[in-house]
């Protein structure tokens, strides 16, 4: 293998794993895998080791070997090696959730218990002559001490592998004795009976007193080997994570066997690798994705025009793709499945030498708050093709937002007063603050929003609108025609203080809900306009806050009325004013992002246009897209998928690239260089 400096943990991956069936064992022929895998464009190999099944001959107590192994030869080595003469990277996957019910008769104390004490039993339904698995309990010997850590000692001594993932590390709520002495030590308090009363750090401080342990044996026992651990867009910390491992991995899947009305969200990979990449100086996230529909239906494909728009979002956000097979090419039914991972995997090569080491250009960072108002936020700049990161609230420092234009806070977010002095900083430097929602509860988020403390949170209000006011209305760009905007919610009255313009203002309810259509001679605006307003714009410093006392993002969330688009992208523009970056013809289910590496920028579009799930790919014609880059100027343009030229023009200050065609993902490579340069 190659001995670069930098390790190859730091450089963008294509990981593929194959989650094995046992009783495929004998299919496995390590030469072969390992030269389908390098056929399908892998640069790492994720094979199952330990855990629930040992795909080794493991002396551990309580460590369940496969019986179907061979017994002539060791498979796993068989597989190390082949991997390695390949060029690939060899990556052990261990899960010790759950094992078998003989192992539970012998050691009950490694087990979850229910409330009730009753064991948490997987599989008691299962067809076929399998036995019982149940779930371990992660404060417990098998997932520690007793079973995993000599697991991982026999497999870091008897195999070269490069990297250990740990498969479902994840809490369990469990009431057994050890878990019950933990909670009362650390809190004061007994273990609740309702998991909903745990202490909200419970879960998040198992998961990392038991990957600790991990690592440290790693690290102690062979330093160069890599751990990889998950991390959650919801449930975890973070940081936490970060403590424990070298490598962050995520798993956007997309499940659609839940049904069409439970699809899941479109930006869910994109904002899984924002999330992972907030964090500095560590390597890109891999995010995996399943090849199945759902769980339920492993055995077959996600229709492959969704699957490549959902693949796709991984590198193009940043992350690394990892993908998760059920079972090896021989046993893969549905051969839709190696052609996606192929064909994506092509295309990944191409661009990756660029987006090693590249950095986000985005103007607007997101604060995540893990609720429904900042998904809605991450629908609507997706939806509008603003670049933006994310940004954990403890990651809000002077220092990470002097990179930003734009800071968005949605609803919700609990203003400190540390948090109220970074921000009043922020936009004195030249930042804008955009904010929404109530601003009763937190007085310090009144001041910086220019509103007096006379305010008061109102009723839900149906049959509203927005009225734009004033001359010259940045906020009203696009929508000149449009006398109101519709509105339903709960409206915060704000009254403004002197320097505070209004940008908008509230038009009440003309009717009850129940009788909005009957009679339509009714219909009458009892008041056409008032003085509460719905936008409020206040300048501070070199940049300003931007107040709606409304839910811009529950609008969002649950009508997707291309008015709302509308708005948030004119308050990006506000925000932004003449130093917006980019900006490119507008099309819902269109995704951009902005890199920089040295001498060059990088431009990905992902085309998701149509209804999901995908049946098709729609191609987007004539794409326009509008480049300024304060002191450079644009030399070249080549897609690096399509391999070929772009034209360009320059157009007051901005370079113009005309992209004829999109289908699914392209990356654009943008030559530039200092401007003057004769």
């Amino acid at each position: 293998m190659e001995n670069n400096e930098r390790g190859w943990w730091h450089k963008p991956q294509r990981i593929i794993q194959t989650n094995l069936q046992v009783k495929d064992t004998h299919l496995i022929e390590p030469r072969r895998l390992a030269r389908q895998m390098k056929e399908l464009g892998a640069t790492a190999l994720v094979f199952n080791v330990g855990g629930i099944y040992a795909w080794y001959p493991s002396e551990v107590e309580g460590h369940h070997v496969n019986e179907y192994l061979p017994q002539d030869f060791d498979l796993l080595k068989g597989v190390v090696d082949a991997c390695h003469d390949e060029g690939i990277r060899f990556i052990a996957r261990l899960d010790f959730s759950k094992t078998d019910d003989i192992v539970y008769l012998k050691r009950p104390g490694w087990f979850v218990r229910k409330p009730d004490g009753q064991p948490e039993i997987i599989g008691a339904h299962r067809p076929g002559a399998w036995s019982l698995l149940m779930s371990t309990c992660l404060n417990a010997g098998y997932r520690n001490e007793d079973v995993a850590v000599p697991v991982l000692d026999e497999v870091l001594s008897r195999y070269d592998v490069d990297a250990v993932f740990f498969n479902a590390p994840h809490f369990l709520p469990c009431w057994c004795g050890i878990c019950k002495r933990k909670y009362e030590r650390l809190y004061g308090v007994p273990l609740p009976a309702d998991p909903a009363s745990f202490a909200a750090d419970w879960p998040s401080t198992c998961i990392r007193d038991n990957m600790d342990k991990m690592y440290r044996f790693i690290k102690g026992k062979r330093p160069e080997v890599q751990m990889i651990l998950y991390y959650n867009l919801y449930k975890d910390n973070l940081y936490d994570r970060l403590q424990t491992t070298d490598l962050l991995c995520t798993e956007p899947q997309d499940v659609l066997s839940e049904g069409h009305r439970k699809i899941p969200e479109f930006w869910k990979p994109a904002l899984s690798i924002k999330l992972g990449r907030s964090a500095h100086d560590v390597p890109a996230p891999l995010g995996i994705v399943h090849s199945s529909p759902g769980m339920e239906w492993r055995h077959t494909g996600l229709p492959p025009a969704e699957y490549r728009f959902w693949l796709s979002q991984i590198p193009a956000h940043g992350g690394s793709i990892w993908h998760s097979l059920t079972g090896i090419p021989e046993t893969i039914g549905d051969k839709r499945i190696l052609e996606t991972v192929a064909a994506l995997n092509r295309d990944f090569a191409q661009v990756e030498p660029y987006m090693d080491g590249a950095e986000t250009l985005a103007q607007v960072a997101l604060l995540w708050t893990a609720n429904a108002a900042a998904e809605g936020w991450a629908d609507g700049l997706i939806n509008r093709q603003i670049p933006f990161d994310v940004l954990l609230e403890e990651q809000a420092t002077p220092e990470r937002l002097s990179r930003y234009k734009a800071l968005i806070a949605p609803e919700g977010l609990a203003l400190t007063e540390g948090m109220a002095a970074t921000l009043a900083g922020y936009a004195a430097a030249g930042g804008h603050v955009i904010a929404e929602g109530d601003a009763a509860d937190y007085p310090a988020w009144r001041d910086l929003l220019g509103v007096r403390d006379q305010g008061a949170a109102g009723e839900l209000l149906s049959a509203a609108y927005l009225r734009f006011e004033g001359a010259d209305n940045p906020l009203q760009a696009g929508l000149a025609d449009t006398e109101l905007l519709a509105l339903r919610g709960a409206v915060y009255y704000a009254q403004p203080t002197a320097e505070t313009r209004v940008l908008a203002t509230l038009v009440p309810p003309f009717a009850p809900l129940e009788c909005v259509g009957a009679p339509p001679e009714r219909a009458s605006l009892p008041v056409i306009r008032t003085d509460l307003p719905l936008a409020l714009h206040r300048p501070s410093g070199l940049g300003g806050f931007l107040y709606f006392p409304f839910s811009l993002s529950g609008m969002l969330n649950e009508f997707k009325l291309g008015e709302h688009y509308q708005l948030l992208a004119n308050a990006i523009d506000l925000a932004l004013g003449a130093d917006k970056l980019v900006e490119v013809t507008n099309y819902q289910g269109l995704q951009l992002t902005l890199f920089e590496r040295d001498e060059y920028v990088l431009v990905h579009l992902v085309n998701g246009a149509g209804r999901r799930p995908l049946a098709t790919n729609l191609p987007l014609h004539d794409l326009s897209l509008k480049l300024r880059l304060p002191g450079r100027r644009v030399v070249g343009v080549r897609r690096l998928i399509a391999e070929d030229a772009l034209c360009y023009s320059e157009e007051e200050g901005a370079a113009v690239i005309d992209i004829p065609k999109l289908e699914v993902w392209e990356c654009l490579l943008i030559r530039t260089e200092e401007a003057g340069r004769p």
